[in-house]
């Protein structure tokens, strides 16, 4: 499969999902810093997300979620 398959493919599940930018996630942290948030990408802990070709951070909002739901299901 090409490469333009795969993300077709990779994207077409994604109906009704929506690509968040780093100041959504930062504000749906309860106003984390951007500084924050990249340094828990830098150590491997953050939300996985992917760069869009302006080098800009997003990740998809089920994603961020299900990410979001793996650190609270730890602490209870």
């Amino acid at each position: 499969m090409s490469d333009v398959g795969r993300q077709h493919h990779r994207h077409s599940s994604r109906v009704g999902d929506e690509l968040m930018t780093v100041a959504e996630m930062c504000s749906a942290l309860g106003g984390l810093s951007r500084r924050t948030f990249y340094r828990w990408r830098e150590l491997g802990v953050g939300p996985e997300c992917l760069k869009i070709p302006n080098g800009e951070l997003r990740a998809w909002r089920s994603e961020f979620e299900a990410w979001l739901d793996r650190l609270t299901d730890g602490l209870v």
